[in-house]
């Protein structure tokens, strides 16, 4: 067997910029375009802000279902920076939503703790929504910028005027990408938000359905011993929980146990 190499040459060489990777292999990325990878998206961005809640700078999070295929996530956090970034000369906001591996979770400024994919997540959240808008509260004002399919329809602006801070994402996964469902299930997304409450103790996660009225509030002071409680609701326990909570040198543990038969 014989290969044709006639054509092979630097012009033959694809080369993809910003976030093409993301939409031409999406699964390398989110694991997968159905249900499973559709939820992903949530989850991506939810952890941005529950890396907040860790770090000690958000303690509300709400998660928004529209009726008109969107999913909203807002937090009262410190507010992603809207800064030219020193690298990119663009906005750090828009660095953040448009560059693969920007993020403040690779060396030690931004985040001791981090649950996200490492800067991947909000970047390829962007790429595979038909639709992404964004609005920061900080430093007194509203920054706004929206994009399709991963790219910016114009620059970082200012929309008015704030006392607060905190960042809102609102997307819309592109059903170009996601063919089997574009359609947001609530229950899988109850489940993982409370479990997250548990996980995160003392932080509050409401979830508003628009499409069917349905809204839950959870907040968990206990933690993951109220956890531990709710996975052994039902069965028969052995002695108390037990709980422990320790930070040594920059690393957090916290465990809790008990046992059941």
């Amino acid at each position: 067997m014989t290969a044709d190499n006639g054509n092979y040459g630097a012009e033959s060489i694809q080369v993809l910029e910003g976030l093409d990777p993301v939409r031409k292999r999406p699964g390398m990325y989110i694991g997968s375009t159905d249900e499973k990878g559709l939820h992903h998206l949530v989850w991506e961005i939810v952890d941005n802000s529950i890396d907040e809640a860790m770090a000690g700078y958000c303690d509300t999070i709400i998660v928004t279902l529209g009726t008109d295929g969107s999913c909203m996530v807002e937090d009262n956090g410190r507010g992603i920076p809207t800064d030219l970034h020193p690298k990119t000369g663009k906005s750090t906001l828009e660095t953040i939503l448009t560059v693969l591996h920007a993020g403040g979770k690779f060396g030690g400024g931004g985040y001791k703790v981090s649950g996200g994919l490492h800067g991947v997540g909000s970047s390829v959240v962007n790429a595979l929504s038909s639709k992404m808008e964004a609005w920061v509260h900080r430093d007194g004002k509203i920054f706004y910028q929206s994009y399709s399919t991963g790219k910016p329809d114009e620059d970082v602006k200012v929309v008015g005027e704030s006392n607060k801070t905190g960042t809102i994402i609102k997307f819309y996964p592109d059903e170009n990408i996601f063919k089997i469902t574009t359609k947001f299930d609530y229950e899988t997304i109850k489940n993982r938000l409370r479990q997250q409450a548990y996980l995160t103790k003392g932080i509050t996660i409401i979830l508003v359905d628009e499409r069917s009225g349905e809204r839950y509030k959870y907040y968990f002071e206990g933690g993951i011993k109220s956890y531990v409680n709710f996975l052994n609701k039902t069965e028969n326990t052995l002695g108390d929980i037990f709980y422990v909570e320790k930070e040594s040198k920059d690393i957090m543990v916290e465990i809790s146990l008990q046992y059941n038969t």
